[in-house]
C-alpha cells in the first residue's frame, strides 16, 4: 500500500503541472484573472475596441438604405419606376441571405479556434467586399458582393454591443445620405470625370472600408475570451454537489440548444423582431424617396439619411441615459412587451403624415422615427440579455451562430417581401381593394392636376397669341 502510493505520486505531479500550465496559458483564464483583479471596475479600454469592431460591422448594413432606391434606379435593371422597390428588396436581402448560410459555421469556428481570428477575418472581408460593392456597375455585381459580404461576416457570433450598433445607425445613414452621388451634391469638389463621377455610390462605401481598415489594425488589442483547456474532473464533481439551480448555471450543459426552452423562446422572438425591423427600414427608405404621385415624400437620399441619422442619435442617447432605468424598474421581459405594443401604434401613424406639411410634418416624422428607434433598441437589448443568460459563455458562439442564421433568414425575407409589397402597392393607386396610398395622397394629386391644368391653359394662350 505504502509503496503503491509512493509510486503513484510522481505520476500525478506532471499531470497537475500540465494542467496548471494549460490554465496559465489559456486566454479565457487570463481574461478571467484580469476581470477578478479589477475589483468590479468596468474595462473601458477593452469595451472600446469591441465597440469600434461592432461599429465597423454595422456600417455596411446601415449606410445602404439612404441610396438604395437611387442605386437600383441607376443600375437600370427596373423596367418602370414602380419596379424599383421590387429589385431594391432583393438587393437589400442579399446580405442577410449570405449571413444566414454561414452564421452557424462562424459560431462553431469561434467556439473552437477563438473569437479573435473570426473577428479579424470578418473585418478584412468588410474592407474588400464593401469597396467592391461601391464599384458595382451591374445589378448582378451589386447583388453578388453583398451576398459574399454577408457570408464572410461572422461578427455576430463572437460579439454583440448594442450601443455600438446604435452609433452605427447614426453614422451609417449619414455617410450614405451625404456622401452618395457626390458629383451632384458637391460639384465644386468632385468632377464628372473623376472616379466618383463614374461610381456615384463609391464614396460612402469607401468611407466605411477605410474605417474598417483602421479597426482591423486595432484588433491587435482585442482580448481573446475562449477557454482552450478541458475542465478537470474534480470541477465536474464539485458542480454536481452544488444546489440544483446553481449547478444548472455552472454545469457544461451537454443538452442540445434546441432542448433549451428559454433560449429557444428568445431566439423565436429575435427572428420575428429582425423581420419586423428590417422591413420597417426598407419600406421607410423606399416610401420617403419615392415620388409623391406614388404616395411617397419625394425625399433625396440626403433627406432620408438625415432622418435615419437623427433617429439613430436619439437611439444612442436613449440607450446611454434612459435604458438603464427602464431595465432596472421593468426588467427585460416587461419592457420588451411594452415596447412591442407601442411600436404598433407608432407605425400606424406614418401613412397619415402625408396630410401634414411644413413644421408639423417634420415634427411628426422625426418624432415617430426617434420613438421607433428607442423602442427597437429596448426590444433588441432585452432579447440579447435573455439569450446570453440562457447559455453558458463557452457555448455562446455556437448559440449566437444558430440564432444569427435563423434571424438572418427572416431578415432576408423582410426586404424581399417589403420591396415586392411596396411595388405592388404603388401599382394599385386607384384599386378598390387595398388601394395603396391613394386616400393619403389626394391633396398632392389634386395640386398636381391643378398645376397641369394651369400649364395647359398657359400654353394654349401662348398658341393663340
Amino acid at each position: 500500500m505504502g509503496s503503491g502510493s509512493e509510486e503513484a505520486a510522481p505520476l500525478l505531479l506532471p499531470v497537475a503541472a500540465a494542467t496548471a500550465t494549460a490554465e496559465e496559458r489559456c486566454p479565457g483564464c487570463v481574461q478571467e484573472r484580469r476581470k477578478a483583479s479589477r475589483g468590479g471596475r468596468i474595462p473601458y479600454t477593452e469595451l472600446f475596441f469591441v465597440a469600434v469592431t461592432t461599429l465597423a460591422s454595422s456600417l455596411p448594413i446601415t449606410c445602404l438604405f439612404p441610396f438604395l432606391y437611387f442605386m437600383v434606379r441607376d443600375l437600370q435593371v427596373a423596367q418602370t419606376e414602380e419596379d424599383i422597390g421590387y429589385y431594391a428588396g432583393f438587393l437589400g436581402a442579399s446580405y442577410m441571405v449570405g449571413r444566414s448560410f454561414a452564421a452557424i459555421f462562424w459560431g462553431v469556428v469561434a467556439d473552437r479556434i477563438g473569437r479573435k481570428p473570426v473577428i479579424v477575418f470578418s473585418i478584412l472581408s468588410v474592407v474588400i467586399f464593401n469597396t467592391l460593392f461601391g464599384l458595382s456597375t451591374k445589378y448582378w455585381m451589386a447583388l453578388t458582393t453583398r451576398f459574399v459580404l454577408g457570408a464572410l461576416n461572422g461578427l455576430l457570433a463572437p460579439i454583440k454591443v448594442n450601443t455600438a450598433w446604435g452609433l452605427g445607425l447614426v453614422v451609417g445613414p449619414a455617410l450614405g445620405g451625404y456622401l452618395a452621388q457626390p458629383v451632384e451634391k458637391y460639384p465644386h469638389v468632385f468632377s464628372k470625370e473623376s472616379v466618383f463621377g463614374r461610381f456615384p455610390y463609391l464614396l460612402p462605401c469607401l468611407g466605411v472600408s477605410l474605417f474598417a481598415a483602421i479597426v482591423l489594425i486595432s484588433c491587435i488589442w482585442l482580448p481573446e475570451t475562449i477557454h482552450k483547456h478541458k475542465s478537470p474532473d474534480k470541477d465536474i464533481k464539485r458542480i454536481k454537489e452544488l444546489p440544483l439551480q446553481q449547478a444548472y448555471w455552472d454545469s457544461p450543459r451537454k443538452k442540445s440548444l434546441f432542448q433549451n426552452r428559454p433560449w429557444m423562446s428568445t431566439m423565436i422572438s429575435y427572428c420575428f423582431f429582425g423581420l419586423h425591423d428590417t422591413a420597417y427600414s426598407e419600406i421607410l427608405s423606399l416610401w420617403a424617396v419615392s415620388d409623391r404621385k406614388y404616395g411617397g415624400l419625394s425625399f433625396s437620399c440626403e433627406d432620408i439619411g438625415q432622418v435615419l441619422a437623427v433617429a439613430g442619435a436619439s437611439l444612442l442617447a436613449y440607450q446611454l441615459i434612459i435604458y438603464h432605468w427602464v431595465h432596472k424598474f421593468l426588467g427585460p421581459i416587461i419592457s420588451l412587451r411594452i415596447a412591442s405594443a407601442l411600436s404598433i401604434l407608432i407605425l400606424s401613424t406614418y401613412p397619415f403624415m402625408t396630410y401634414l406639411s411644413g413644421a408639423e410634418f417634420s415634427l411628426a416624422l422625426y418624432s415617430a422615427a426617434m420613438m421607433k428607434s428607442a423602442l427597437a433598441i429596448t426590444i433588441s437589448t432585452g432579447i440579447c440579455l435573455l439569450q446570453n443568460n440562457a447559455v453558458l459563455q463557452e457555448h455562446r458562439g455556437t448559440a449566437n451562430g444558430v440564432s444569427t442564421t435563423a434571424m438572418s433568414f427572416f431578415k432576408a425575407i423582410a426586404p424581399v417581401g417589403a420591396g415586392v409589397l411596396f411595388s405592388w402597392a404603388q401599382k394599385r393607386q386607384d384599386a378598390l381593394f387595398f388601394p395603396a396610398s391613394a386616400a393619403w395622397t389626394q391633396e398632392p394629386a389634386a395640386k398636381q392636376l391643378a398645376a397641369l391644368a394651369s400649364e395647359l391653359t398657359f400654353k394654349e394662350e401662348i398658341r393663340r397669341d
